[in-house]
């Protein structure tokens, strides 16, 4: 039996290095990806989002630790790549145009439209999200989306 995917979006994904709701949700998907019952992916984008984002958090004065952050962030992506319990799904002319046509049906962000596009690529089973706009979107485009809150 192979482990289902988990499709996480960045505020998803930085709900694993900063405290805040969800983030147990999240920590325990983590725990399952390490015991061999779920794959987590994101999109490439996914990481220069997620440095933007903390980078944001940092010259607003919301979070002390970027340095910490940004380092288990990029080392466990790492390693649990490595390990086969983590894919990056690649930016592929077909995600994009994918994503162009959700952001004419949706009136959506792009970055929000290659969320849902790339998780639908890959064949994700779970699309894990704590935008609520972006979460309404993806149940529309039939995906099983959980809003963190």
């Amino acid at each position: 039996m192979s482990a289902a995917l988990a499709y996480l979006d960045t505020s998803a994904i930085i709900k694993r290095y900063i405290l805040e709701p969800g983030s147990e949700t999240i920590r325990n998907l983590y725990l399952r990806a390490y015991s061999g019952e779920t794959r987590i992916t994101f999109s490439l984008w996914n990481i220069g989002e997620f440095l933007g984002a903390i980078d944001r958090a940092r010259r607003l004065g919301r979070i002390e630790e970027y340095d910490i952050v940004r380092r288990r962030f990029l080392g466990e992506t790492k390693r649990m790549v490595r390990l086969g319990i983590t894919s990056i799904v690649p930016l592929k002319l077909r995600v994009l145009r994918d994503s162009w046509v959700l952001v004419e049906r949706h009136h959506i962000y792009e970055a929000d439209a290659l969320q849902i596009a790339s998780a639908k690529y890959i064949g994700s089973e779970k699309f894990f999200t704590g935008d609520e706009r972006l979460h309404e979107v993806a149940v529309e485009e039939g995906l099983d989306s959980s809003l963190l809150a």
